[in-house]
């Protein structure tokens, strides 16, 4: 969480926010959208509730006085109309609108069931709006391997063993950026901290010990600064690599295997690793919950998108494919 949030928060709000971190393990990153979330909705509701003079600025509404009195006001109407404010005042998406939907949920659950702060939630049955899922870019198997065969230069090991650990086991930039000696086991796993600190283990397959046993033979020792000499991967500079330094990385060698311009990302290397392994490699998306570190199986079933050819296949590897229609006489 953000100092400046601890400063300008309301009491009720720094607690939930705190409570959010600390006891649900939620990410400082989650923690700072609640707080947007949240600061936008009280300064909506400052507004309707003529708190404030409505010439004054909306980004300039104060809720630093935002207390129970004000909360326990609140109904699901007053909720609706926020995330039609949303919608038509200020442009958010659906998918905007539909986190912002489920930080509300949170809060006054939060409110109602942890703190009794108030008797009655509004927010019980709010409901979320529709978000069109859309499939998550990522890289064809052909691409991956162009991806991999245009690796050259200076840093070509250690580049070559960020590309294949991304493409290979799945893992988020931070996880990646974070990797220490020590989480390199010798039975051939590797210790990822993923979200809200959350420890999860992921077995190393031949490429990424053969490219990892490539780096670690040419990865600088001596010159490392002190305070980084643990980490894994390392920049120009004799630093743990930064999460930018990883993105520029990815980004130069995107390019120049002719996939530049089309939106990808490390982030779209973890979706092809996930696609990958479940439209080649046959893995259970239950399995795959758990290489990917989701908290829940609905966030891993976007990967379960196949294509028309497997559609076919599947169709065609029925038993009963082959059975004709007998003639009638």
């Amino acid at each position: 969480m953000k100092h400046d949030i601890l400063l300008s928060a309301p009491p009720v709000i720094r607690d939930f926010l705190t409570y959010s971190e600390t006891i649900k393990g939620k990410s400082s990153r989650s923690v700072d959208e609640y707080y947007l979330d949240l600061q936008t909705f009280f300064r909506y509701l400052l507004l309707i509730r003529g708190k404030v003079d409505k010439k004054t600025d909306f980004e300039e509404i104060s809720i630093s006085e935002v207390d129970a009195e004000l909360i326990s006001t609140v109904t699901i109407s007053d909720l609706y109309s926020f995330i039609v404010f949303c919608k038509d005042s200020r442009g958010n998406s659906a998918a905007t609108r539909a986190r912002k939907t489920s930080t509300l949920r949170i809060f006054f659950k939060y409110l109602t069931n942890q703190i009794h702060l108030i008797e009655v939630n509004p927010a019980e049955m709010l409901d979320s709006p529709k978000v069109k899922q859309s499939l998550p870019k990522h890289l064809t198997l052909e691409d991956s391997l162009n991806l991999l065969n245009c690796v050259d230069g200076p840093y070509k090991e250690r580049d070559y063993c960020i590309l294949v650990l991304f493409l290979n086991c799945g893992m988020r930039l931070s996880e990646l950026c974070g990797i220490n000696l020590g989480d390199i086991r010798s039975d051939g796993t590797l210790r990822l901290l993923g979200k809200g600190n959350k420890e999860r283990i992921v077995y190393l397959n031949d490429a990424c010990r053969e490219a990892v046993e490539a780096y670690m033979a040419v990865r600088p020792n001596d010159s490392i600064n002190f305070a980084d000499k643990n980490a894994l991967f390392i920049s120009r500079n004799n630093r743990r690599i930064s999460n930018k330094t990883v993105q520029v990385i990815v980004k130069k060698y995107l390019e120049k295997a002719g996939l530049g311009g089309q939106g990808l990302s490390t982030h779209k290397l973890r979706h092809t690793a996930a696609t990958l392994m479940y439209q080649h490699g046959n893995v259970d998306i239950r399995v795959l919950k758990d290489i990917l570190g989701h908290a829940n199986l609905g966030t891993t079933q976007i990967y379960t998108h196949i294509s028309d050819n497997q559609i076919k296949n599947a169709i065609d590897s029925n038993p009963l494919s082959s059975v004709k229609v007998k003639n009638k006489k």
